[in-house]
């Protein structure tokens, strides 16, 4: 899942959320109740700029890296930007290649960051206002088309990001692996092999049920993973 910023309470009505999803789907409603009450924060502060930004150079990195990497990208911009300011898709494209490098960016994250820009720039990527007005699959459709860019890494905009609440992510491992513990035959205790996680078919099916608030239910999937670690378990009452 991504870093966030300052975060904010969804803008829908978890309560309605979890109540329907309970109603619809028993096993999942028993998830729910080991769970406890719905603590997904968003950040919607960032602009799609920004924010893909941000998902491009976290790609593949360990957390405290990546916002190292991020931070001093940041600051190489701080005479045109500002201090602590974010570089605006311009200021991308017209740096030298040495001083994203410098700042510890691979030359294919470089190369990503600078078609983000550019597509930014040409109304790919559309502002935060627009963004806001479009569906879920108008956005994937558009985001998608930037170097670097999948379709997960715009699911986790769209849950995390904008706060969109029917988003699931078949191709999450801890999505997948949560609905195996919940919905499949794996255990706690099962070394994850890859027969034991769901095909998206599987997945969506049972999702039916869930719609519309599907980036609800998958929060509490990657709770089960978090229930199914050893230190958690041994709390859960007998």
């Amino acid at each position: 899942m991504p870093r966030a910023t300052a975060t904010l309470k969804p803008p829908y009505d978890a309560e309605e959320a979890i109540a329907a999803l309970s109603a619809a789907d028993p096993k999942l409603a028993r998830l729910i109740e080991r769970a406890g009450p719905l603590r997904l924060r968003i950040s919607g502060s960032l602009s799609p700029f920004e924010s893909l930004a941000e998902s491009i150079i976290y790609q593949q990195l360990h957390g405290k890296a990546a916002a190292a990497i991020h931070q001093r990208m940041i600051e190489g911009f701080a005479e045109v930007a500002g201090i602590g300011e974010h570089p605006s898709p311009q200021h991308l494209l017209d740096c030298p290649t040495a001083q994203l490098r410098a700042a510890g960016l691979s030359a294919n994250k470089t190369l990503a960051l600078r078609d983000l820009a550019a597509k930014t720039i040409d109304g790919t990527v559309p502002s935060l206002p627009k963004i806001r007005r479009m569906t879920d699959e108008a956005i994937i459709e558009h985001l998608t088309q930037v170097r670097g860019i999948g379709r997960w890494t715009v699911e986790m905009m769209l849950i995390f990001r904008l706060g969109r609440p029917d988003v699931f992510p078949t191709s999450d491992y801890g999505v997948r692996k949560g609905f195996a513990l919940t919905f499949g035959k794996l255990k706690p205790t099962d070394k994850v092999a890859p027969g034991d996680l769901p095909k998206p078919a599987e997945m969506e099916k049972r999702a039916k049920k869930w719609h519309p608030w599907c980036s609800v239910a998958s929060w509490y999937l990657w709770r089960a993973c978090d229930l199914a670690k050893p230190e958690a378990a041994a709390k859960q009452p007998v």
